[in-house]
């Protein structure tokens, strides 16, 4: 959906739709499949710019980064960003970004696509690493039983020696 945002400065844009989004186009691999999202809000002018509203509702299929369990989690995520627009995009120079610049969109023009914004906080909204539950133990690297439901009686894997220097190191440290 593109908005004109020239042609809402005395009355404010609302929009409430239903979509259908494909959650291979997220390239997220814990994520199977996404529910038909909600999404609505409102767009308003303010000086200097233009402030927006939103909210997303839906419910995602996730697989659990230790066990590979499916997790159904359900999502309702707000969502506030004040837009400034400019004729001409400004000459970009390193800045310092600030907590309140994650929440500011700069755009060339008075022509917003929200299917970027859109796109971005299904993105936002997919966990780093979906746990089935806090204490889940996974899968054991051996034979691939599930921890969580059975113990195996494979062994550890003996430790990279490559690593031992390190842990003399950190041995030497907590003696101290």
């Amino acid at each position: 959906m593109l908005i004109q945002l020239d042609r809402i400065r005395e009355d404010p844009f609302r929009w409430q739709e239903t979509l259908d989004f494909d959650a291979d186009s997220l390239d997220r691999v814990e994520l199977k499949s996404l529910s038909t999202v909600r999404w609505e809000g409102v767009i308003s002018f303010v000086d200097p710019g233009f402030y927006l509203k939103g909210f997303l509702s839906y419910t995602q299929r996730l697989a659990c980064d230790r066990c590979l369990k499916e997790i159904t989690k359900p999502v309702e995520s707000p969502l506030e960003l004040l837009i400034l627009t400019y004729l001409e995009k400004p000459a970009a120079e390193e800045q310092e970004l600030q907590e309140t610049d994650m929440s500011v969109i700069h755009l060339e023009g008075e022509e917003l696509n929200m299917a970027q914004i859109f796109v971005e906080q299904l993105q936002l909204n997919v966990p780093m690493k979906p746990l089935c539950r806090p204490d889940c133990v996974g899968l054991c690297p051996q034979c691939g039983a599930d921890r969580n439901e059975q113990t195996c009686d494979c062994s550890e894997p003996a430790a990279d020696p490559r690593w031992a220097a390190l842990a003399e190191f950190k041995e030497k440290i907590a003696e101290r």
